[in-house]
């Protein structure tokens, strides 16, 4: 086995926008995905980054990522990490790659302190909600997402 995790770099950026389609597409999202190249570059590897990319290389190649940025916990007074996007390419899934990014982050929370670990997970998706659960997450039902976006958000944000 030929396993690493690394920090993304800028150069990753198609690779990173790639694998995003590539979970939107698994996530039937495909018609929700706006980000590009740019948008990753700015974001993650501008002046003051505020999300943060791990990649995961099979025997030398991108083959799976880990989008995350940090929360904050008024309850538990700490900060956490939400992980927004893990996806590793089809073709390689069972080989503990998923595991090692989850792993990778875990390790982070424990080493900076953190109290949460965090993401969704879309109910209809039991593969991941079954991983998830082996990894020791535990679902958090009695929550309901809310989103407020486009033209609600404009609205909502009006001067």
């Amino acid at each position: 086995m030929s396993l690493v995790i690394r920090p993304a770099r800028a150069a990753d950026a198609a690779t990173i926008v790639g694998f995003v389609r590539a979970l939107a597409a698994y996530e039937k999202l495909e018609h929700e995905v706006q980000a590009n190249e740019a948008d990753i570059v700015r974001d993650l590897f501008g002046a003051d980054p505020k999300v943060f990319c791990e990649i995961a290389e099979w025997q030398g190649e991108p083959v799976g990522f880990a989008l995350w940025f940090y929360t904050y916990s008024t309850f538990q007074g700490r900060h956490g990490i939400w992980l927004e996007d893990l996806f590793v390419d089809p073709s390689l899934r069972g080989r503990g790659i998923g595991k090692a990014l989850l792993v990778n982050l875990a390790q982070r929370c424990v080493a900076e302190g953190l109290g949460r670990f965090e993401w969704w997970v879309l109910d209809w998706n039991e593969p991941s909600i079954d991983f998830y659960k082996a990894q020791g997450g535990v679902m958090q039902d009695e929550w309901t997402k809310v989103r407020v976006d486009g033209d609600a958000l404009a609205r909502l944000g009006a001067l």
